[in-house]
């Protein structure tokens, strides 16, 4: 009897793959066409669309465009591989309106419990449209997490930090967001000096610094406004406090501060411009009021 049964299911199923083959051929091949069509024209769509912006350079519309095309053909292609599947399903005999209905059914519950998820979603489609970040900035989100965007879904952000460690933010936890390469970045630097030194000389040399720096072949299409010194900035310690300020690139930034720290660091040594560190001075009182008898 099991046999009879085993064979008759056996034949069954070769039976209705061999009549539904073409189909789900015709079918796969299909989706896989539009696809190709679909994405070929999210990014000429998304190309044409974003026209440039006076306070973007084109490396930044080129992030934006990036992001907006990755997300859209994700989307679309669980769009389009979604309804293939319903299509497939529908050509082999399928009844099709049951899974539609419990889809349905089960976006309602969605709905009602997936409150987070729902967060997330609106979220993400306002960080997108406000363009808030993209894939390639760096950003620190809530204070907290800083990183290079590697990748934003509708859902989630993916940063990788400095030490490489990846994290996936949901949209719906992001509540401030700090992006550290849009449009400009600037250097900010307190530099210390002694308080023998010279300070006109030192705000001297650190602005010939600046400039020589900036007329580099390595750093002139990098750095936007030659670091320069605005003046001092405190009267610590141990050291009067210079600050030292200017624009590069995006995200260029932190190579360029520590090439400028190196050459400070050289030319203050020429020019005998001390550097200090901390100093702790100490005092000794001799009691005398006890005699030895």
């Amino acid at each position: 009897m099991i046999d009879i049964i085993t064979s008759w299911i056996t034949k069954d199923f070769i039976t209705f793959v061999t009549q539904n083959t073409l189909t789900l051929v015709g079918v796969i091949i299909g989706a896989y066409i539009v696809t190709l069509i679909v994405t070929f024209a999210i990014e000429k769509v998304i190309r044409g669309a974003i026209h440039s912006s006076a306070h973007l350079t084109p490396q930044a519309e080129k992030k934006r465009e990036d992001t907006l095309i990755s997300i859209l053909r994700k989307t679309s292609k669980i769009v389009i591989w979604i309804l293939a599947i319903l299509i497939a399903l529908s050509e082999m005999g399928v009844n099709i309106g049951p899974l539609i209905a419990a889809a349905g059914i089960v976006g309602i519950a969605v709905g009602f419990g997936g409150q987070y998820l729902i967060r997330d979603l609106v979220t993400g489609i306002f960080i997108i449209l406000e363009n808030q970040y993209r894939v390639g900035d760096v950003v620190r989100i809530n204070s907290a997490i800083a990183g290079k965007v590697e990748d934003i879904s509708l859902r989630l952000t993916v940063l990788r930090d400095l030490d490489g460690v990846v994290h996936h933010v949901p949209h719906g936890e992001v509540k401030i967001v700090s992006n550290l390469s849009k449009g400009f970045s600037k250097v900010n630097i307190n530099f210390g000096i002694a308080y023998e030194s010279d300070v006109d000389a030192a705000i001297a040399l650190v602005n010939r610094v600046g400039i020589e720096l900036a007329e580099d072949e390595r750093f002139k299409d990098i750095i936007m406004v030659a670091p320069a010194c605005l003046g001092v900035d405190e009267l610590g310690d141990s050291s009067v406090v210079l600050k030292i300020v200017g624009d590069t690139q995006p995200a260029e930034q932190w190579g360029v501060a520590r090439e400028l720290r190196r050459r400070l660091k050289n030319a203050c040594d020429k020019a005998g411009i001390s550097i200090p560190f901390p100093q702790v001075t100490l005092n000794y009182k001799n009691d005398t009021t006890n005699s030895r008898k």
